[in-house]
């Protein structure tokens, strides 16, 4: 059974859904605006600093926990559909990943859609962990991890990376990681009365707007699922069990398998679209981040 914590999530996502269906000719900025209360459903770590700072010419904000080792860095993309959320939607959650990895946290405010479509995003946060190599930071020394659209960008990073001759950070973790454009998936059937958030037509829209006129949703950098996977780094795939984009995550790690990946995935029963948002809140969330912590803190050399 979920937590009683856990339908904190659901309410939020359900009152978006709601206004949204009250005004489907809602204006981008208003949507916007109302996506920045995603954080709201999460704990303040505490003991965490916020600096904003420029990452190569990107907006991005440093999260950096008291006490913790200055040279192990997680790069994280927010999710929001390439459209909406920010680094400030994803602050505390964020704070919440490098206080109990031990890390410090760069949240990287990649250029949203429509203003920026594809590749925009996924060069953004390729610039962004060039910089973080241009100041001195190992690679083996950096993890990725996003959630939904970010989740995806957690893994074409990596392939953005690779053909642009950049050295493999040492593990990615995608979070309920949207990784097909096109919504095949079985469980946008399967989960459609379950997923209080995510539909297969919500997905199309954003998809369309990403992409731009004239865009491949089978480009392997929109759409990980169609990649060349092989040569990629450890990846640690949550995803929470009544989530429409269930099959994206399992669709994908069975791929990455095929090619040689290392590749752990773990669903969550009855949760929803990147759960971890309840850090600090729901015992399913903190138990995620937990594993998640004592899965790459050996790879970053933290023991």
């Amino acid at each position: 059974m979920p937590s009683v914590q856990s339908e904190e999530l659901k309410t939020l996502y359900k009152g978006w859904v709601a206004a949204l269906a009250a005004n489907p000719s809602m204006e981008l900025d208003q949507m916007r605006r109302m996506f920045e209360h995603w954080g709201d459903v999460t704990a303040e770590p505490g003991g965490v600093d916020y600096v904003e700072v420029t990452a190569g010419g990107v907006p991005a904000l440093w999260a950096t926990p008291k006490g913790c080792v200055q040279d192990r860095v997680l790069l994280c993309t927010h999710g929001g559909g390439y459209v909406t959320g920010s680094m400030y939607t994803h602050r505390k959650v964020y704070g919440n990943f490098a206080k109990v990895i031990g890390c410090r946290a760069l949240i990287v405010h990649y250029g949203r859609a429509p203003e920026h479509v594809h590749p925009g995003p996924v060069d953004d946060v390729v610039t962004s962990y060039r910089w973080l190599l241009d100041q001195g930071v190992k690679p083996q020394h950096i993890a990725l991890t996003g959630d939904s659209a970010g989740g995806g960008l957690a893994i074409t990073t990596l392939l953005r990376a690779r053909e642009r001759g950049l050295p493999m950070p040492v593990a990615t973790m995608p979070l309920s990681p949207w990784v097909d454009m096109e919504a095949t998936g079985k469980s946008f059937d399967s989960n459609a009365e379950k997923d209080v958030l995510v539909s297969r037509d919500i997905i199309k829209v954003m998809a369309g707007t990403f992409l731009g006129e004239g865009g491949n949703p089978k480009d392997p950098l929109a759409s990980p699922l169609y990649a060349d996977l092989k040569g990629l780094p450890p990846v640690y795939i949550q995803v929470g069990g009544d989530e429409t984009l269930l099959d994206d995550s399992q669709r994908f790690a069975e791929r990455a398998r095929k090619a040689g990946v290392d590749v752990t995935v773990d669903v969550y029963p009855d949760m929803q679209h990147v759960f971890h948002f309840l850090a600090g809140v729901a015992p399913e969330a903190d138990d995620a981040i937990g594993k998640l912590a004592s899965w790459v803190r050996p790879k970053l050399g933290l023991g």
